[in-house]
């Protein structure tokens, strides 16, 4: 190949990202991300599902493509008033939010197991953990 196929490679922007969560059941999984997260329902075809939140998708597909714990991050204007939402709707909290240098951060699982890292900017003027 040449260089100049190359560089024409790496000057391709990337769009979007779209992780892809394998779940044991689309409805349990569309309860946790639709009634208790706050996403909404894109589309639905055979065993595969977009949700979104702010035009943010994540895809959950039932049986198949991905693995068990995945581990996916999160970025939102503020944590707070989410953990306090998600305390409320009985939403399995693995970690409060917690000062990182990197973000403010909490840990919530879905009925799958996929560690959903969620966070906003560090608190400043607070120790980090």
């Amino acid at each position: 190949m040449s260089n100049r196929k190359f560089a024409n490679a790496a000057a391709v922007g990337v769009e979007c990202i779209i992780p892809i969560l394998r779940v044991t059941s689309l409805a349990a999984s569309l309860h946790f991300y639709v009634d208790l997260l706050g996403f909404k329902l894109d589309r639905e075809a055979d065993n595969m599902v977009s949700v979104s939140r702010n035009g943010r998708a994540i895809m959950l597909c039932q049986g198949a493509q991905g693995q068990p714990g995945t581990w996916v991050w999160i970025g939102v204007e503020d944590v707070e008033p989410l953990f306090d939402d998600y305390s409320a709707k009985g939403v399995t909290i693995r970690q409060k939010p917690t000062n990182y240098e990197w973000a403010y951060e909490m840990r919530i699982e879905d009925p799958d197991g996929h560690m959903l890292r969620i966070g906003s900017e560090p608190k400043s003027g607070e120790p980090f953990a």
